[in-house]
């Protein structure tokens, strides 16, 4: 009659679905699994895990196994939580007649950048390249990502033993020495610790709202436009930090953008996916500018020196990429020297992180000592 009915429906998989409503006289517009298009659209796969999937993949195409196989046979291990069922899904759209992409973009789970690349691979008769080369990408992601996080247990250790020496003192020692410091005229230092100790000791439970609601308003703006771009111009003027976070910025955008340009994505659409690669307010802008510019008709290496975020080597580098026709490889070696500046600047840091947690570390368990001994010392001398 026309109408639109949209239900729920148990089988065994998506083609009995569609056989089961065809039987009763309806004609399926869109059939979607409830696990995967609810669950897996709103779950971003680990990179790790996406990257051992990709190169399989990728192998197995490149060895001759058609895709649907290969497919099933990526979604049968059982090492690899969360992308087995994933592929199962994306096996059965495309077991239905789906193109891989298209099959992926309905599951969810995989970023934008991700389908495109397939998109332009499976266009281009080159999908086990484009496979080859995300999962070399995620893998160099995953391996920075594990080698920061390795090299921050230490100096997290170091924060949350400090945290504890300072709170175990405020609790039950300072308070040891409030009876015995009574009527007498104290130091600034000493009447700051028991202050610090008396709000510990009885104003926890304000302080923890206090926490919960700073940590929930950040939570809350942490998405906003402004305020990133406001953390991101504050972030850029700080001395080590704005160039860590600027190079790591730069070497995303650039290593996104000849990825895409090298497995024939068109320029105006990689930009704008790369754009959302480079996790800079302020680049994103910068960015944004840019594509106009070419969609203009002009240079890339103009807009990009405009907004201040490239050294001049990065602009020339980029400005003889594309007079030379080769962009796309001129991009990724300027991703790899940005990648290696920010190894260097994250290495400097990390060893000037430690001995400064130390410093404070020791810096409060002096303040301690001296706001407790000083006015002994001056009691002893008045006796």
């Amino acid at each position: 009659g026309g109408r639109r009915v949209v239900g729920s429906l148990e089988g065994p998989s998506r083609t009995a679905i569609i056989v089961e409503l065809q039987s009763r006289g309806l004609a399926p517009i869109q059939v979607r699994e409830a696990s995967a298009g609810g669950a897996a659209a709103s779950t971003r796969l680990p990179d790790r895990r996406l990257a051992v999937a990709y190169t399989q993949l990728s192998d197995l195409l490149r060895a001759g196994v058609p895709l649907l196989r290969s497919l099933r046979l990526l979604g049968k291990g059982k090492s690899k939580k969360g992308v087995g069922p994933t592929m199962n899904s994306v096996a059965e759209r495309v077991a239905d007649g789906e193109r891989l992409a298209a099959a992926m973009r309905e599951v969810g789970g995989f970023p934008d950048v991700h389908l495109a690349m397939v998109e332009a691979g499976e266009r281009g008769g080159f999908l086990h390249e484009v496979l080859s080369e995300l999962g070399d990408f995620l893998e160099h992601q995953a391996e920075r990502r594990a080698t920061v996080t390795g090299n921050l247990i230490y100096p997290a250790i170091l924060v949350l033993v400090g945290l504890g020496i300072v709170v175990a003192a405020l609790v039950f020692f300072v308070p040891q020495f409030k009876t015995l410091f009574d009527g007498a005229e104290l130091p600034p230092a000493t009447r700051l610790l028991l202050g610090m100790s008396s709000v510990v000791i009885h104003g926890w439970p304000y302080l923890l709202l206090l926490a919960i609601g700073v940590g929930g308003g950040l939570w809350f703006v942490r998405d906003r436009p402004d305020f990133r771009r406001r953390v991101a111009s504050t972030q850029r003027r700080m001395p080590i930090a704005g160039d860590l976070a600027g190079s790591l910025a730069v070497a995303r955008f650039t290593r996104m953008l000849g990825t895409l340009l090298g497995n024939g994505i068109p320029m105006l659409t990689a930009m704008r996916i790369s754009r959302d690669a480079a996790g800079n307010p302020l680049l994103e802008d910068a960015i944004e500018s840019a594509a106009e510019a070419v969609g203009s008709g002009e240079t890339l290496a103009g807009p990009l020196e405009a907004s201040g975020l490239f050294e001049d080597d990065v602009i020339e580098m980029i400005s003889v990429g594309e007079s030379a026709n080769a962009l796309p490889s001129v991009l990724v070696g300027v991703a790899r020297k940005a990648e290696k500046r920010a190894d260097r600047i994250l290495e400097t840091l990390l060893k000037l992180l430690e001995p400064a947690l130390l410093l404070v570390l020791a810096g409060a368990v002096v303040f301690i000592f001296l706001a407790l001994v000083l006015p002994m010392m001056q009691l002893g001398s008045q006796v």
